[in-house]
Order: C-alpha cells, then sequence, then structure tokens
C-alpha cells in the first residue's frame, strides 16, 4: 500500500480556540491511526547536518525551513490514494484546529 509522509503545522493560539470535543475527536482520529500502525511523533528541536564533498560534518542547531506556523509532528501513513490520504489528514488536530497538514507522497527508492 502506498505511503505518506505528513507534516503538521500549528500553534497553540489555533488549537486553543477550537472547540474542545473537535481536538477531542481529532485526537481520537489520530489514535485510530496509530491503532492500525500509523507513525506519529511531535517534532522536537532539529539539527542540521553537512558534510559537504564528504570531507567533514558540520551540525548547526535549528531547522533549516521556515513556515508561517511552527512545525508540530509527522505522521508516516498507509492510504489506497493521495485523495484517501487527504481525507485521513483532513481530520488530524492540526487540520480541524486552525493549523495545516502538508500530504507528501513517498516514492519507492531506487
Amino acid at each position: 500500500m502506498p505511503k505518506y509522509l505528513t507534516i503538521g503545522y500549528g500553534d497553540e493560539i489555533g488549537y486553543d480556540r477550537t472547540a474542545p470535543a473537535l481536538r477531542d475527536a481529532a485526537h481520537a482520529h489520530d489514535q485510530q491511526l496509530r491503532d492500525r500502525g500509523a507513525i506519529m511523533g511531535i517534532a522536537g528541536s532539529p539539527v542540521q547536518v553537512r558534510n559537504h564533498d564528504g570531507v567533514k560534518v558540520e551540525i548547526s542547531k535549528g531547522s533549516f525551513l521556515t513556515a508561517a506556523l511552527p512545525l508540530a509532528g509527522f505522521a508516516l501513513i498507509e492510504a489506497e490514494s493521495l485523495e484517501e490520504a487527504i481525507d485521513i489528514v483532513s481530520k488530524a488536530p492540526c487540520a480541524v484546529a486552525q493549523g495545516v497538514v502538508e500530504v507528501w507522497p513517498l516514492e519507492q527508492a531506487q
């Protein structure tokens, strides 16, 4: 079955202004996905790793990408199609609590 990496963005302000019942339903939905095998995690503090020309590893604290909302977490889900993946994440906490979720189809590496 195809796999999709999802990236959720959201902040506490948007989360807090979302109805508690809707947030609870979104968290229950996430639990159902975990029960079906989805891998989910909350984003911690990132580091950047460089090894240009394979001669020296350099590490910098902080993210490389920037976004309008803070990065909240990731999930690896399975879905029959992109449309099904979109339907799945449309019920996620970040999607319903004033945030956004990106869906990245994962292609098989050669």
